[in-house]
């Protein structure tokens, strides 16, 4: 079996001593990722720029990996109100634009940490 090996990023931390995201081989996991400011691992304002820091996140990742946002196979979103589903969908289509070039991709309303009002959790395939 392949070494797993963890891809730090920072900004977004645990507050447990879980792994942002690990390799496997050709295969990439994320835990949920927060949408902290890359800087100072606060939470931002505005649930606008909390959505562009997972983005951003999930594309560093993706990098750090070897890989591109075109190896994201699947997203799992967490919202905590279903309107900024509207919010995740302007990101979304910024970073795939190709409606025939999209991982798939599931959203459901939940009950986040406090602070949190989006979180996603990725699976990737290199």
């Amino acid at each position: 079996m392949a070494k797993r090996e963890v891809l730090h990023v920072r900004g977004s931390n645990h507050q447990n001593p879980i792994p942002t995201a690990i390799k496997i081989g050709n295969m990439v996991y994320t835990s949920a990722i927060i949408g902290s400011d890359p800087e100072t691992g606060e939470m931002p304002e505005t649930v606008e720029e909390e959505v562009a820091n997972l983005f951003r996140y999930m594309r560093e990742i993706m990098e750090l990996a070897g890989g591109s946002v075109d190896d994201i196979a699947h997203l799992t979103v967490l919202v905590t109100d279903r309107e900024y589903k509207k919010i995740v969908n302007v990101e979304w289509l910024k970073m795939f634009p190709d409606e025939n070039n999209r991982p798939t991709r599931h959203t459901t309303v939940d009950d986040l940490r406090e602070g949190l009002r989006v979180q996603i959790e990725m699976t990737a395939v290199l």
